[in-house]
Order: structure tokens, then C-alpha cells, then sequence
């Protein structure tokens, strides 16, 4: 947020404590030192300190800044929605490593292309909301325990996983195994192995279109960086 003719106010994701927004002085200046690595997207290295009533950021140096993800708009508009979860969902004022290498993971990825948006994109939604409190329930089915079945269904209000013999009516969407197997992958798998399994485009699609509603429902918030990225789709 820019503040009088070149000072900024930024918000940053950071180790150790959480969301925080601080005050740049002449960070939009063009000969200034901060102003690549105070940028959108941007991984930098801070000084900071506290004042009264505010964090003041007094030198700032980029590690990353993802320049790939300026060439594509797809990427890029994907990108500043996992930021806006980042700055929604991650801890403020309290340690959030996790959520961090969560957020580069996912920029590195999408930068270098080695998985599709749209993993990525629904990936990082179910994994946010797991880390959260937000964790769904996909062990087995909710009434049975039947651990899986040809067709599953899955409850988006209230986080639960269903047989396709034990569904209650007009209360759950039908999914595919492979859907509920990625599911259970991305929540219960370590970091480093997050991003690591395959399904077909249409399953990807189920995918995605799932944990996107899920979180939506469960947050009860709009974004419209998402509602942009969707409407790159409909061009």
C-alpha cells in the first residue's frame, strides 16, 4: 500500500513471526534499495524492528523473485491468490515456518513449471486449510469406516468422507477414489513430498474444483484474486 509520494507499507509472510506489515521509507523510489525486494512475490531478506505501535522495516535484500511467474498470467494471477491465503490463513505475530515453505514451495514450482497450475492451485488449498485446523476427515467413511469404495463422497460443510453405500441424500458430491487418494496424500504426506502424485486431467479438474469449495465453504470468505484466475478460463 503506497503512503505519501514514496514510502510503501508492505506485508510480509515470515519464519519465525507469522503475517506482519511494516512501514518502508522511500520504498518506491527508483534508485531505492528496497524497492526489488519489497515487490509483489517477492522472498527477501528484512531488517526489522518494532515501534510503538508498528514494525518499521529499515533494509531489505531479495533472495527470489520469481520472475517467471510475470510472464504467464495464469501463473501470475494464481500466484497472487496463494498469497492472499498466505496473509489470511498463516499465523500472525507467531511462528509460521511451515506455512512459509508451504507458500515458496508452491511459487518454485509454479515458477519452473514442473507441475500444472492447477495441481499446484489444489494442492496448496487442502494442504492451507489442513495446517489450519481445517483438516477434513478422510480416513473412511463417516458411517461405516469403509476405508474405500469405487465412488466416494465427500461433505463439504462438515469436513466428512462417505461410501457410496452410507452418503446421505443431496448432502455430499460425488468424487472418484483417485480424488480422495490425492486427498488423503496431501494431507497426511510429509512437505517434501506434497506435490508428488499424478492423476488425469479430469480427475485434476474434480480435484481442484473440490478443494477450491471446500475452502470457500469452510472459510466463508471471497477472493477475488480466485475469482480472477477462474476468469481467465472463460475468455
Amino acid at each position: 500500500m503506497s503512503v505519501g509520494e514514496s514510502d510503501t507499507i508492505i506485508t510480509v509472510l515470515t519464519r519465525d513471526y507469522g503475517v506482519i506489515r511494516g512501514f518502508v521509507r522511500g520504498a518506491r523510489k527508483i534508485k531505492s534499495n528496497y524497492l526489488s525486494a519489497t515487490q509483489p512475490l517477492c522472498y527477501s531478506r528484512f531488517s526489522v524492528f518494532r515501534g510503538r505501535d508498528k514494525y518499521i522495516f529499515d533494509e531489505a535484500e531479495p533472495i527470489e523473485v520469481f520472475f517467471n511467474l510475470r510472464k504467464d498470467i495464469e501463473k501470475l494471477a494464481l500466484a497472487q491468490y496463494l498469497c492472499d491465503l498466505a496473509r489470511d490463513l498463516a499465523p500472525q505475530e507467531d511462528s509460521a515456518e511451515s506455512f512459509l515453505r508451504l507458500l515458496l514451495n508452491s511459487l518454485h514450482l509454479l515458477s519452473t513449471g514442473k507441475y500444472e497450475p492447477l495441481h499446484i492451485k489444489a494442492t496448496y488449498e487442502m494442504r492451507v486449510m489442513a495446517m489450519t485446523g481445517y483438516m477434513p476427515n478422510l480416513v473412511a467413511c463417516e458411517n461405516c469406516g469403509e476405508y474405500e469404495t469405487d465412488e466416494m463422497y465427500f461433505d463439504f460443510q462438515h469436513a466428512l468422507l462417505y461410501c457410496e453405500n452410507c452418503v446421505p441424500k443431496n448432502q455430499a458430491r460425488k468424487t472418484t477414489l483417485g480424488v480422495v487418494t490425492a486427498m488423503r496424500h496431501i494431507v497426511f504426506s510429509e512437505l517434501d513430498k506434497l506435490f508428488a502424485f499424478t492423476l488425469n486431467e479430469e480427475n485434476m479438474k474434480e480435484l481442484s474444483y473440490v478443494c477450491e469449495n471446500y475452502l470457500l465453504i469452510q472459510t466463508q470468505h471471497k477472493y477475488k484474486t480466485l475469482d480472477f484466475y477462474n476468469s481467465l478460463f472463460k475468455i
